[in-house]
């Protein structure tokens, strides 16, 4: 695991409170959302807010691009790297 992938594995866990799940449990191809981890839409407006302030990333809500980005920890990481400022 990449020390990105455990940076966003981490800050999963501390902006969404997520107290019984450790880095480790979440697994980076898995989906974020409805099936995988189980977040939902209130959950990707707080993450998309805290990639906003930690790094700097502009996002539109309305995109399907936003919503690819969202899918895994490893989509995660394509976006993070891909506009680190």
């Amino acid at each position: 695991m990449s020390s990105l992938h455990l940076e966003l594995k981490n800050m999963i866990i501390d902006v969404l409170d997520l107290e019984d799940i450790a880095p480790a449990d979440i697994i980076d191809a898995e989906a974020l959302f409805g099936d995988g981890l189980g977040l939902d839409s209130i959950d990707a407006l707080e993450l998309g807010l805290a990639l906003q302030k930690r790094y700097g990333i502009k996002l539109n809500a309305d995109s399907e691009d936003t919503r690819k980005h969202f899918a895994s920890v490893n989509a995660l990481v394509d976006l993070v790297s891909s506009q680190r400022i």
